[in-house]
């Protein structure tokens, strides 16, 4: 009984432990093919009510608000279009749900859920942007196309497809000179002198007009 007593008394002296988990611990289910490591830099399951506003910035007065445990988007009010349309800038009238990733490496792994609903592909194309129309990779019914900074290149594959009103893994690797996309499991290799993030920071979710957007399990990584 006395060692029993000395050892709970060692014990309770003791410090409590932290559990905290490092983010440089982390490794990514996705195996990237650019990168030997990779360094965690955000990550995010939504599981809170609060927007990371140091990660996110919502654009065009869209609507944006954590539900169920998804980021959901939806279009800004009818008084901000009718505002915005009434302006000399009608195009950013907020009628897609628009949102920034930031804070995004020059050499980077994304992966994510997303799902883009609308009614089929007749108001515009869902899209994301690696890089602020730098890197634009457009989801149609037929093709993914990726447009280097709007009009330098455009390279349209026949898959991976991205259809609407459906969640999808996407996960996408980017270094200098390269873009990897994949799409619930299936991959493209973009190779091009044209593909650069240099001084870009951010991926930006786009959705079709009067559509919406939802997006969950946010992992971003800097590639090293």
């Amino acid at each position: 009984m006395k060692n029993t007593s000395s050892l709970l008394i060692l014990c309770a002296s003791l410090p409590a432990l932290s559990f905290t988990p490092s983010l440089k611990a982390e490794a990514p289910a996705y195996q990237p093919e650019l990168f030997k490591t990779t360094k965690l830099v955000y990550a995010d399951t939504f599981d809170g009510t609060e927007l990371n506003a140091e990660f996110w910035e919502v654009r065009q007065n869209t609507t944006w608000a954590i539900k169920d445990g998804v980021l959901s988007g939806e279009q800004s009010s009818k008084e901000f279009q009718e505002k915005k349309k009434a302006s000399d800038d009608p195009s950013h009238a907020g009628l897609k749900p628009v949102i920034w990733l930031k804070k995004v490496p020059e050499n980077l792994v994304c992966t994510m859920r997303v799902r883009y609903g609308g009614e089929a592909y007749q108001k515009g194309f869902p899209l994301l942007d690696v890089g602020h129309h730098i890197h634009t990779i457009t989801f149609s019914e037929k093709a993914t196309t990726l447009t280097i900074k709007k009009n330098v290149e455009s390279l349209p594959v026949e898959t991976p497809l991205f259809s609407l009103n459906e969640w999808h893994d996407v996960a996408i690797e980017l270094k200098k000179g390269t873009l990897i996309l994949t799409v619930d499991g299936k991959k493209h290799r973009f190779d091009s002198a044209n593909i650069d993030m240099t001084g870009q920071a951010q991926i930006d979710f786009k959705a079709i007009d009067f559509g919406t957007c939802q997006i969950d399990d946010v992992k971003l990584w800097e590639g090293q």
